[in-house]
């Protein structure tokens, strides 16, 4: 198995590589000392990437981001968060593990992910390992006229708005158009405008130079410099501060950036998808949000339909995320009753496939039995 270490810390880096060294029938180890590097050398022959959070420039969450799922991976810190932890799931992390480890605890993490790779029979880029990756499974006819569209728009360079619902699976809509896109294996970034704090959203977008503000100690650069030759995916576009929505709009009339403290021209080669699940057109009317940033983002608007309106996707995606999370867990295989398929059929899901991938992750933890009654699913104390 040959693994990446990318990691900052000279001697954390080299303490990984001597330990591991001790299992060198088993794995094949290279270090790469920032993410830049790390990005610069990877090709198809890694199996597995272990990488730090807390890096100088790139940090370990933006690392991931931009190998757009490319490569199984394990995350180590020194500074666990929950909110880390979190972001971390979302980019399909194998393991997330805190310092100080036992390098057993580190090796039995690796083989974990090498057994999992042996049962899917390839690596992360060649499987689907998310739960949320259920989305095309079973198609409607609703989401087929959707996701045409987005394949159709994805030929092109043009701004693409994805419009829906919370939890229909717009960044995964936006991810299809990456990959259908010339900009393929280039990177894909998201950013969530309404998950950023309104004081940080520019130096997140834009990037900063050393002695910006006070805590900045050192230059980073922002999504928009991660992204370039790639995708930046803007959700949550409408929550967007309406002071700030000047200076995306410039940036994106005018290809060229700066950091937070410099006035240095930075080309950006970027295709933008954004999304919102607000009413864009009513957000314009109150002048809450501009109407030529509108224009500039909404190229090509896509409407994505609710789960209730993709009744015949209901089960192919519960069945399929039941049999992801039972595998990702290690439990014993699992189906649904007859009536509780009823019971999944018969619920609104408000919060669409998000809602339903929780039910029934909820659910292959807490049942005790094979088979999933409908008193598992909890469903009626959230009608």
């Amino acid at each position: 198995m040959k693994i990446a270490i990318v990691e900052d810390d000279i001697n954390m880096r080299k303490s990984l590589e001597i330990a591991l060294g001790d299992y060198e029938n088993e794995f094949e180890v290279k270090t790469f000392r920032n993410a830049k590097e790390a990005l610069k050398k990877l090709d198809e022959s890694y199996d597995l990437v272990i990488t730090d959070i807390n890096m100088r420039g790139m940090d370990g969450i933006e690392f991931l981001e931009t190998l757009n799922g490319r490569y199984d991976a394990i995350i180590i810190t020194g500074n666990a968060t929950l909110n880390r932890a979190i972001e971390s799931i979302r980019l399909g992390v194998s393991d997330f593990l805190t310092k100080p480890f036992e390098v057993e605890t580190l090796v039995e993490a690796i083989r974990r992910s090498q057994k999992a790779q042996k049962r899917i029979g390839g690596k992360k880029a060649n499987r689907s390992t998310a739960p949320g990756d259920s989305l095309f499974y079973g198609m409607s006819e609703a989401l087929e006229k959707s996701l045409n569209l987005a394949k159709k728009a994805a030929r092109s360079d043009a701004a693409v708005l994805l419009l829906g619902e919370s939890g229909v699976g717009k960044e995964l809509f936006a991810k299809t158009i990456h990959e259908h896109s010339p900009r393929k294996g280039r990177p894909f970034i998201a950013v969530n405008m309404a998950a950023i704090p309104e004081n940080l959203i520019e130096s997140e977008l834009f990037g900063f130079e050393k002695g910006a503000f006070t805590d900045a100690v050192e230059s980073k650069i922002g999504k928009f410099e991660a992204a370039n030759g790639g995708t930046l995916f803007l959700d949550e576009i409408a929550e967007m501060p309406y002071h700030l929505q000047a200076k995306l709009l410039r940036a994106l009339q005018e290809k060229i950036i700066h950091r937070l403290g410099s006035t240095k021209d930075i080309p950006i080669d970027v295709r933008i998808v954004a999304a919102t699940n607000a009413d864009i057109k009513k957000k314009m009317n109150e002048q809450t949000f501009r109407e030529d940033l509108y224009y500039r983002i909404a190229t090509i608007p896509i409407q994505i339909p609710p789960l209730r309106e993709r009744v015949e996707e209901i089960i192919p995606i519960a069945e399929k995320s039941l049999a992801e999370i039972v595998e990702k867990y290690g439990l014993e295989p699992k189906s649904f009753s007859e009536e509780a398929k009823e019971k999944l059929l018969s619920y609104p899901w408000p919060g669409n496939i998000r809602e339903l991938i929780a039910v029934v992750e909820r659910a292959a933890i807490l049942s005790d039995e094979e088979t999933i009654a409908p008193e598992d699913l909890f469903l009626d104390a959230r009608s």
